[in-house]
């Protein structure tokens, strides 16, 4: 679920196809997409086991450890490209944005995040060159996490939580 203004069109980066763009600007650490609907998680076996294969893998996104998603119906969410210095960050399923961005932007992520560990993507980083591969969960889990700590203690929020109501 996109959670802000946007649209599909045109990508920035050379030969990726469409992108995702916001409409409005969005604030360094705000979330941009948060998981919904996801009625299924795969094993990497389970992808690989698929009818279409090829299909399975072109719309696998490995949401923790070993456990993915199929999205052969590609929802907007879908057309956020990578890029090694991404707008947004994907911490688990969720991406924020990675610093202020303005109205029109694209989103990308870095796909290293959403591969299997050590898996090639098709395709280089448009930018460097250089080959997007796969980080193993912890290391995945464990940069997100940094960057997320990073980004929230940089960005000016402010955290309200209202004490729940106890019958005591």
């Amino acid at each position: 679920m996109i959670l802000t203004l946007h649209r599909v069109a045109a990508s920035t980066i050379p030969g990726a196809g469409k992108g995702l763009f916001v409409d409005a600007p969005v604030k360094a650490g705000r979330i941009i997409v948060a998981p919904d609907a996801i009625n299924r998680v795969y094993r990497w076996e389970e992808v690989l086991a698929q009818p279409d294969p090829d299909a399975a893998l072109a719309s696998s996104v490995r949401w923790f450890e070993d456990r993915y998603t199929i999205t052969p119906e590609w929802p907007d969410e879908c057309y956020i490209n990578h890029a090694f210095a991404a707008s947004g960050l994907w911490h688990l399923g969720f991406v924020f944005a990675a610093r202020d961005l303005d109205a029109g932007e694209e989103v990308t992520v870095d796909y290293r995040h959403l591969l299997r560990e050590g898996e090639y993507e098709v395709f280089a980083d448009a930018v460097t060159g250089q080959p997007i591969i796969g980080y193993s969960w912890e290391q995945s889990l464990a940069t997100s996490t940094a960057q997320l700590a990073a980004l929230l203690k940089g960005a000016e929020h402010t955290l309200t939580i209202e004490p729940r109501n106890s019958a005591r």
